[in-house]
């Protein structure tokens, strides 16, 4: 089994510092993919992630079955963070509420990837092992806003390359879920709900890919 931390290579200009700290056991291409996604949020900011996935979607082809399963490995990360972190820690308040319905959101997403990627012929990448850093309840809400904003981007990222409409419009009601998830978390840590003023303005695949490869290791 590979494990990557993205905290080897240290930046003291990282923009999400939470990401780094994050494990990804697993070799498959999502999670290869997953791992690069962290590494672009961590550096630049989830605004990055999008032009990321979008090149590293295109860079490994494989079409709707193989973007799907980068999906469910994102699905993966959170519903572990929500169902298993997050108990872990001993959450109390609408954190607490927020983490058991949010988990319960993740679970049905993986359930519904994992589902949709069988009838399209496709077999469902397996769940890596994942580790989250931090242990108090303010450290798990930075996180979560964290990762619930990379995830929007992700899907984002990933939408354009979709060739089946249904895929599409199912992908797109996920996301917009995740976005719900991302605002109602930063409301409950006093950041604002919308923070890129109305549009993300993302970073070039340029900027992005010269930050992003060297924590990319296979």
């Amino acid at each position: 089994m590979f494990t990557k931390r993205l905290s080897e290579i240290v930046d003291s200009g990282m923009a999400n510092p939470e990401l780094a700290n994050i494990e990804v056991s697993g070799m498959t291409r999502s999670s290869f993919i997953l791992r690069g996604t962290l590494a672009a949020g961590a550096l630049y900011g989830a605004a990055a992630v999008t032009p990321f996935v979008s090149h590293a979607v295109a860079a490994n082809g494989g079409g709707d079955v193989e973007i799907l399963n980068f999906a469910l490995t994102l699905e993966y990360l959170e519903s572990d963070f929500y169902n298993v972190k997050g108990q872990s820690i001993g959450l109390s308040g609408p954190a607490k509420s927020y983490a058991t319905l949010f988990g319960e959101h993740e679970q049905d997403h993986v359930k519904a990837l994992t589902e949709t990627i069988k009838q399209l012929g496709g077999t469902p990448v397996p769940k890596p092992t994942f580790a989250f850093p931090g242990s108090s309840q303010s450290a798990f809400l930075s996180l979560a806003s964290v990762l619930e904003n990379t995830g929007v981007g992700a899907y984002n990222g990933a939408a354009p390359s979709l060739q089946s409409k249904k895929v599409l419009a199912a992908a797109g009601s996920i996301v917009q879920i995740e976005a719900r998830h991302a605002a109602a978390i930063n409301l409950l840590i006093n950041e604002s709900p919308t923070p890129n003023e109305g549009f993300d303005v993302p970073y070039t695949k340029t900027q992005v890919l010269a930050k992003a490869d060297p924590f990319i290791k296979s």
